[in-house]
């Protein structure tokens, strides 16, 4: 077996934004001496979206037409057992989302697949696939190999790969395994889900405080701040297990993963967990009172600095700017 196997699975008749980073991880592996890359589009109308996948290093694009446009986790489990008995990839990637999570381990474990989920780095060599992912709750970094295995399925985190691009010149498949009466379920209804907190994946300017900031009541603070200078807000570790912020403002390896234009980073330590999930920022900068802080050494710009001196200075410079007309 040889051969990377990319699942686009479709998502209310779109294709997922992580789908290019899933192609790119791809790519990187075949570069690397995996073989060939494929993609598979699986979900209502496939066809639709075959251009949008057709980047540089893909190989081939197939296309699996799901009967109905709702996901049903056994329909998708079914499609991924034909591609891979189809294809007889080395290595299956696809999102680490709610929709995989339903399907992807029973795949994995009928066919005796190696199996990952929430997988943050890969590699290839001479002694095969090589991937990352958080342990202990996100305290460490297990680096995972899959001995004796043929086909290994991974699940890749959101936000933690460079997204493949450019203009490709994939020639064009259509797989059809039977699908009709595989739904085990009955589509009712769709609701979006109720939004909290911003989604500071999306972000492009985040303002992201730690346990420098002392205080819980200090809080409020900081998301004035981030209002007034057009940020969102995140938050280290500490204070979301301290209870004074959200889980979905968490960044690291046990949070969210985040590549933002701008991270200033407001009395961060730099522990490797929460470096993890945003040293892929394009521009970090750091403020701590610590000079030998962590944060220091993967920063584009660092101040040592009071961080309350700071955010009074910020304060004051943003509340002076002009609104935006």
């Amino acid at each position: 077996m040889s051969g990377v196997l990319v699942l686009g699975g479709l998502a209310g008749g779109r294709l997922p934004a992580a789908t290019l980073e899933m192609i790119g991880a791809g790519g990187a592996l075949c570069e690397q001496g995996a073989g060939e890359l494929t993609v598979a589009l699986l979900g209502h109308e496939p066809e639709a979206h075959v251009q949008e996948v057709n980047v540089d290093g893909v190989a081939e694009i197939v296309t699996v037409a799901a009967p109905q446009e709702c996901f049903e986790a056994h329909v998708h489990q079914a499609a991924l057992e034909a591609l891979i008995g189809a294809r007889a990839p080395a290595v299956v990637l696809a999102g680490h989302t709610l929709d995989s999570l339903g399907f992807a381990a029973a795949v994995a474990a009928r066919g005796r697949h190696g199996f990952a989920g929430d997988v943050t780095a890969l590699s290839w060599s001479e002694r095969g696939l090589r991937a990352r992912r958080g342990a202990y709750g996100g305290r460490l970094i297990a680096e995972l190999e899959f001995p004796g295995k043929e086909t290994v399925l991974l699940l890749l985190r959101a936000g933690a790969f460079e997204p493949a691009g450019g203009a490709g010149r994939a020639t064009v498949a259509r797989l059809d395994p039977e699908l009709e009466g595989r739904a085990r379920t009955e589509h009712v209804e769709f609701r979006e889900a109720a939004v909290g907190a911003a989604d500071i994946t999306k972000a492009e300017l985040l303002l992201s405080i730690g346990r420098g900031i002392r205080d819980s009541e200090q809080i409020p603070r900081f998301e004035r701040l981030a209002e007034l200078m057009g940020a969102a807000l995140s938050v280290s570790g500490p204070l979301v297990e301290a209870g004074w912020a959200p889980g979905a403002l968490k960044v690291g390896q046990s949070g969210r993963t985040v590549a933002p234009r701008v991270y200033l980073a407001l009395g961060i330590s730099g522990a490797a967990q929460h470096v993890a999930g945003m040293s892929k920022s394009q521009t970090i900068i750091a403020v701590n009172s610590d000079p030998q802080a962590r944060i220091f050494d993967i920063a584009h710009y660092g101040a040592v600095a009071d961080l309350s001196e700071v955010a009074a200075e910020l304060e004051r410079l943003f509340d002076r700017r002009e609104p935006a007309g």
